[in-house]
């Protein structure tokens, strides 16, 4: 099997380390353990031994995950190392060469590249910017087919913050339900929502709806590597065969620490705070964005990331180079999502370093500006 690049991934970690600012990053700025947990619960870490642990997740763990969904319970869940691996074991399962899948885009391409590189005919529909980021529900309807194995969205979106409405979420269902496909969402920024009302999840909609959460996100915790999927049961126990060809199990201690950021008195905390983040920065993106010229931008309504499109007539891939090599900034080119034109902006780190690379982008454009001038 000949896999293809993941250009969004292999970006970030050729470049994120190597640059004075990083706006590429879509998640909430990380907590570390002195700010997560109380001096005795990491004690008790330090007691923890350290073994491979139950590997589709410990029982207490699934328990909590299984309560973020409405009807679930633990084995509806597998715990996975990072929202990644449930990914890629859920298309591993699901998706063989000569099925169709279609999928929402601009979406996390992580998915759209395995299926590829499985043989699978990937079909898009899209988001509309001139629609505000609702999807194109006509496009969908066009583009599945009785052979359609799998539609695959994103909810809330990344990259552009968008939330699906519940008549959307419906007729997606509808759509699926139509055609006997699998529906996947990824929902690893359920939690981020701006207004403070979580998003209903497509987990019991429909008998073949699949999602993948994690900690990545929306608990400000990548480092934990905790991701997972919940599903039908037959289809979890299968997919727990094919992470036993994977990863085997996720870490014990992040079971333990992903426990308590689940538990009913530390989640609404993590995920306020993740809020407050998100308010804080999003003023200092659009003030920016005010002070430019012919931008296009729907503020994003949860997640940690907005998505612009630029008036410039240059590749997205090329312009994030220029900034990258003259002014020491990254952000992330639309050509990952397969939308040339657009920049996607990381809002959910610190503020004064969001300010800095804002005014570092500022001034390529303006020199940008100045050579379209003079031509």
């Amino acid at each position: 099997m000949k896999i293809e690049t993941f250009e969004l991934e292999r970006v970030q970690s050729l470049w994120e380390n190597l640059v004075e600012i990083n706006l590429t990053e879509s998640g909430i700025h990380p907590y570390t353990l002195e700010e997560l947990l109380e001096p005795e619960e990491i004690t008790e870490l330090s007691r923890l031994r350290l073994g491979y642990g139950q590997t589709n997740g410990t029982i207490e763990f699934r328990q909590a995950i299984s309560r973020l969904y409405n009807g679930a319970d633990i084995d509806n869940i597998l715990v996975t190392n990072g929202s990644a691996e449930a990914n890629f074991c859920a298309a591993w399962n699901l998706l063989e060469a000569g099925d169709e899948m279609v999928m929402m885009l601009p979406n996390y391409m992580q998915l759209w590249g395995i299926a590829r590189s499985f043989g699978v005919d990937v079909r898009p529909f899209h988001l509309r910017l001139e629609e505000r980021w609702l999807p194109d529900l006509d496009e969908l309807r066009a583009a599945v087919s009785p052979n359609t194995k799998m539609i695959a969205v994103c909810n809330p979106n990344n990259p552009t913050g968008a939330l699906l409405d519940v008549d959307a979420m419906q007729e997606i269902v509808r759509v699926a339900a139509d055609v006997d496909a699998w529906l996947y969402c990824d929902e690893v920024y359920r939690g981020t929502e701006l207004d403070g009302n979580e998003s209903p999840s497509f987990y019991g909609m429909y008998d073949k709806a699949v999602v993948t959460g994690g900690l990545s996100k929306a608990y400000a915790l990548p480092g934990l590597r905790v991701g997972w999927l919940a599903g039908p049961q037959a289809m979890i126990a299968d997919s727990w065969g094919y992470h036993d060809y994977t990863s085997i199990a996720a870490s014990p201690l992040s079971n333990q620490v992903g426990l308590r950021a689940l538990s009913p008195e530390m989640r609404p905390r993590i995920l306020a705070r993740s809020r407050a983040q998100l308010r804080g920065n999003l003023p200092v993106l659009q003030e920016w964005l005010a002070a430019q010229k012919g931008f296009g931008f729907v503020p994003p309504q949860a997640a940690g990331m907005a998505f612009v499109s630029y008036p410039m007539d240059i590749n997205s891939t090329e312009l994030v180079t220029r900034l990258r090599e003259e002014k020491s900034v990254l952000v992330i080119a639309g050509d990952c999502f397969g939308m040339d034109g657009h920049l996607r902006f990381g809002i959910g780190g610190e503020r004064d370093v969001l300010i800095e690379g804002l005014g570092r982008v500022s001034e390529l454009f303006a020199e940008l500006l100045g050579e379209i001038d003079n031509d």
